[in-house]
């Protein structure tokens, strides 16, 4: 494992330092990951660094799975449209208050307004 010396005014270096392009679908980058551990050890080295290839599918996509994208997708455009419309802003928000200290209310307007298309939609 190689050691790395790191130049004065760095402590740590920790999270992604690369990552692929979330927006092209031709994307071969590698990510290029650093941790840091902060627990008690006698190791003074507790830097690490790593090198992760893109992952490759191995398997075509299902029935299924393009079932659950297609539905995904219409929850998602459902509730953009909703979120921009401002005959039903008012009324979401006083539901949304209404509902979020329920024991099973959600919590934030985005996964409030998620069931409600999730239930418009069927």
């Amino acid at each position: 494992m190689a050691h790395v010396q790191w130049s004065a005014g760095i402590d740590f270096v920790s999270g992604a330092l690369s990552k692929p392009s979330k927006n092209s679908q031709h994307s071969h980058e590698k990510m290029l990951l650093a941790t840091h551990r902060t627990a008690a050890t006698t190791n003074p080295k507790c830097n690490r660094i790593y090198l992760r290839e893109k992952p490759t599918r191995s398997t075509p996509v299902t029935a299924d799975e393009q079932v659950v994208r297609t539905r995904f997708a219409q929850i998602s455009r459902a509730v953009a449209q909703r979120r921009n419309d401002l005959t039903k802003i008012p009324t979401d928000l006083a539901n949304f208050n209404a509902q979020k200290d329920n024991p099973n209310g959600k919590k934030t307007m985005k996964a409030y307004l998620w069931m409600v298309c999730d239930a418009e939609i069927g």
